[in-house]
């Protein structure tokens, strides 16, 4: 599967707390990563400084579902039960 072009959610809905350029602290869940572009691209892809988390996540129908919002839920209770 490839990334949903336009989707973003696991720049969006995820906590990560490794740094991220211009986040230091990382960035909670639910907050947009500032290296998201306004049409939903990551500025840092195949870029050193990306998060290795970021680079670790696979598009795969489980993660990115049908749609932005199943994305978007799966990540927020992937969240509710690693808290």
């Amino acid at each position: 599967m490839d990334c949903r072009i336009g989707c973003g959610a696991c720049c969006i809905a995820p906590s990560i707390s490794s740094p991220i350029p211009g986040m230091p602290q990382g960035k909670p869940a639910g907050v947009r990563c500032i290296q998201l572009t306004e049409d939903n691209k990551c500025k840092l892809f195949k870029d050193a400084r990306r998060p290795k988390v970021c680079g670790s996540l696979t598009p795969s129908f489980e993660i990115c579902g049908t749609d932005k919002e199943e994305a978007l839920l799966y990540w927020k209770n992937l969240e509710a039960l690693t808290k």
